[in-house]
């Protein structure tokens, strides 16, 4: 145990520094969490769906919560059921096996409800296209409101999407 604390104090920290913050990014994104409370006035609550994906997408929307995001000081809560969400956020194309599920999610949740396919395989199929095993893109199976693609599309990208479908949510409200 003695030799192994040695190397380590004679080695010292070998990582490489901490990459700069982009201000460009941060500003970005402090705009955007200003439209999206402007907007909604409340919270936006998200059911991810993942249809059959890799989960590269899933990473992506699991780093919108770290503190550089923070969707969470937006108001925007991913939740468990389709019964509390506004939004789906589905990823992946659409296996054979999560057709049923995808569709039964989508009923469930409470109108109006907004639906985006996330990443390139939930967009248009991907390398995956439509086969035996998978339906392909989202829309095939479900209305979509709003799509991100990205392979997998970084989480700035998402949270542009969730804003753009959000705002067109809120012109055709306006023109009623």
């Amino acid at each position: 145990m003695r030799h192994i604390l040695k190397q380590i104090v004679r080695t010292g920290i070998v990582t490489e520094p901490a990459p700069g913050v982009d201000d460009s990014d941060h500003v970005i994104i402090e705009r955007m969490h200003r439209d999206i409370l402007d907007i909604l006035g409340q919270a936006l609550t998200i059911r991810v769906v993942d249809a059959g994906s890799c989960n590269g997408c899933e990473l992506e929307i699991n780093a919108l919560h770290n503190p550089y995001y923070n969707i969470e000081g937006l108001g925007i809560k991913l939740v468990a059921s389709p019964r509390h969400a506004d939004m789906l956020l589905v990823t992946g194309p659409v296996s054979r096996h999560m057709e049923e599920a995808l569709r039964r999610t989508y009923d469930a949740t409470p109108a109006p409800k907004l639906v985006i396919a996330v990443g390139d395989c939930g967009c248009t199929g991907g390398i995956f296209g439509e086969s035996y095993a998978s339906r392909g893109r989202v829309a095939n199976v479900i209305p979509v409101d709003g799509a991100v693609p990205g392979c997998p599309p970084p989480p700035i990208e998402i949270l542009r999407g969730i804003l753009s479908v959000v705002r067109q949510r809120q012109s055709r409200a306006g023109k009623r």
